[in-house]
């Protein structure tokens, strides 16, 4: 779509330049009044703007909302997904009717206080801040200071009346009567993330009535210390029971929280542990969980510190994938109760795991079902450890081994590689250092005097 730019001008009675066109431009006369503009595009309906508008690049929609009132109103009808970064914007109540169509909003940013001229950008995985340089008697960077819960739940309240059609929301600091006023208004909100909440909060839950999808933040290193503790998911096991996917952050707990989560929760299909500080003995509850079909640890420093017996343990028999990332697996007693829970699992991933070295990767051969392997990262493994587990493993079918640096190609036997002649999906860079000097062989780089290159 072009538009002409509307020019000024100023008409001259002796000037033998012809007069432009006015229904194009704005002509200024000293003797005549100014004459505006004609607006061809109110000829256009507005179901027809909106659908000229939402198939312009995202850089065109935000110039578009600069041409007048109603394109204002109409490109801000189109955004769906909004990060506030300005908390008086949704106090004044300028959000729901800047855009009344969203149905994806995170206010956490905006709960923060923090100064606005600060050159020093904290950022995590969850919030990205602006800090000061105070450090406190303790050697700890300054924390920053929250927003009250009665001026969030205030702006939750401005919130869900403005947009009453939200499916996903983040939240933090919010109160029970905040959670009942959205659970009130916006009926269909499908996906709920709480930061920094306590046990009693979740209470108000219990009138979210098409929640699927839950994540709890309970501490964050650095930002927030709130407890989520076996109170906490008690409740919310009783008030969620329709959930399908569970993820906790820093939450606290025991065997007791997870057993009411996996007896009310018969649903929840998908449960993901971040920086878990269970207690131990926690494994023999996911035995109840008797639907999970994917378990993911993430950034956990521990799976379980005791266990317990293993024939106590149990098993989860409808669980399909398990992935272990950025997880520190020293812990060879946790982990091989890990793998006798899960031993019918068909999905296996590690990525960038610390410890897991041959004593720790041999205790996988429990699970005799895995058709699918990836390794990321592992880099103390090595191909003794490796090649004996998957030999084990009657019906694996792909395999994916990246920055394994330990397992080199030269100690694979004939065996391993008429396996992989089998698989039908094979993704085999162990040691790219050896990959790339094997490639260069014969053209002198990386010899004494020889060529060199940059990358």
């Amino acid at each position: 779509m072009r538009f002409n730019s509307i020019s000024i001008s100023i008409s001259n009675s002796n000037s033998n330049t012809p007069p432009s066109e006015p229904d194009e431009t704005l002509t200024l006369d000293r003797n005549s009044p100014i004459l505006v503009a004609q607006d061809y595009t109110l000829l256009v309906s507005d179901q027809v703007l909106t659908v000229i508008l939402s198939n312009l690049a995202k850089s065109q929609q935000l110039s578009s909302c600069l041409v007048c009132k109603r394109w204002l109103k109409i490109s801000g009808g189109l955004v769906k997904s909004l990060r506030l970064l300005d908390w008086d914007f949704l106090d004044s109540g300028r959000l729901g009717f800047r855009f009344p169509n969203l149905i994806d909003v995170d206010i956490v940013q905006a709960c923060i206080i923090s100064p606005r001229n600060s050159g020093i950008c904290l950022s995590n995985k969850f919030v990205s801040i602006h800090v000061n340089s105070f450090i406190s008697d303790n050697e700890c960077v300054w924390k920053p200071d929250f927003l009250s819960t009665r001026a969030v739940d205030r702006g939750v309240r401005i919130l869900a009346q403005g947009c009453p059609n939200l499916r996903r929301l983040v939240l933090c600091g919010v109160s029970i009567e905040g959670l009942v006023s959205i659970a009130n208004e916006c009926l269909a909100l499908q996906e709920l993330e709480l930061c920094s909440c306590t046990d009693l909060d979740l209470k108000g839950l219990a009138g979210f009535r098409n929640l699927q999808i839950l994540k709890l933040i309970g501490s964050v290193n650095g930002l927030y210390d709130s407890v989520i503790s076996d109170i906490g998911l008690t409740i919310l096991a009783q008030v969620c029971p329709r959930l399908l996917k569970l993820e906790l952050v820093g939450c606290e707990g025991s065997y007791d929280g997870i057993k009411a989560i996996g007896q009310c929760c018969q649903m929840m299909e998908e449960l993901t542990l971040c920086d878990h500080k269970l207690e131990g003995g926690w494994l023999a509850a996911l035995s109840y969980c008797t639907n999970l079909k994917t378990l993911k640890f993430q950034s956990c420093k521990f799976i379980d510190p005791n266990p317990g017996p293993s024939e106590h343990l149990g098993s989860c028999p409808t669980l399909e994938e398990l992935y272990l990332e950025r997880c520190q697996l020293r812990d060879k007693q946790g982990l091989g109760a890990l793998f006798l829970v899960c031993e019918a699992v068909r999905d296996l991933v590690f990525a960038d795991c610390w410890g897991l070295d041959n004593n720790a990767f041999s205790a996988a051969s429990v699970c005799r079902r895995v058709a699918s392997l990836s390794l990321e990262g592992c880099s103390l493994l090595t191909m003794d450890g490796f090649e004996p587990v998957v030999h084990s493993w009657k019906e694996v079918k792909r395999l994916k081994v990246v920055a394994c640096n330990n397992i080199k190609d030269s100690a694979m036997s004939p065996e391993l590689a008429t396996l992989f002649s089998l698989l039908k999906e094979l993704k085999w860079r162990p040691d790219s250092k050896s990959i790339l000097s094997s490639g260069l062989e014969g053209t002198g780089v990386w010899q004494r005097g020889g060529r060199s290159f940059k990358i």
